[in-house]
């Protein structure tokens, strides 16, 4: 698959176009992260770590997520169970729906949303400043394959 070098070239262009030095642990952290297909928890990447980049240790992996969530190129979701893991998304707002079968995350525009805030604001007077949409399922490859949702969903 092409797409996880380009994902890597993204996270260290966005540092240098931020500003932020490029160090080698960096690179590390942003590689591993462009190696991943759904989300992943920092413990993913410190275990991951051990084996491709001993050198790394776990203060410096979690710098360098919230380094990345800040500039918006990682994303934290707090999955059902309630675990925290990150997604590598694009710069610009959008939602995410995570598989609770395989665990890939899919982008999602938020068309209609943005209306709903309105109405929100309109019915109770509360002047939205920022949202956050988290949608949790089954992709339709693990909806073929039989996986069961995650213990603890409830339907739509």
């Amino acid at each position: 698959m092409t797409a996880a070098p380009q994902a890597g070239n993204e996270l260290v262009d966005a540092l240098e176009g931020s500003g932020y030095r490029l160090t080698e642990p960096r690179r590390a952290v942003a590689e591993m992260i462009a190696g991943r297909q759904g989300h992943f928890t920092a413990a993913d990447l410190i275990d991951e770590a051990r084996g491709r980049h001993p050198g790394l240790g776990r203060a410096t992996v979690f710098r360098a997520l919230e380094l990345f969530a800040s500039l918006n190129l990682v994303e934290r979701v707090d999955l059902p169970a309630g675990e925290h893991a990150y997604v590598a998304c694009e710069r610009t707002h959008h939602h995410h729906a995570i598989c609770t079968g395989c665990g890939r995350a899919f982008d999602v525009d938020d068309q209609g949303l943005v209306d709903v805030l309105a109405a929100i604001g309109r019915r109770s007077g509360f002047r939205v400043t920022t949202h956050r949409l988290e949608i949790f399922g089954l992709c339709a490859s693990c909806q073929a394959a039989g996986v069961q949702p995650m213990p603890g969903s409830r339907p739509a």
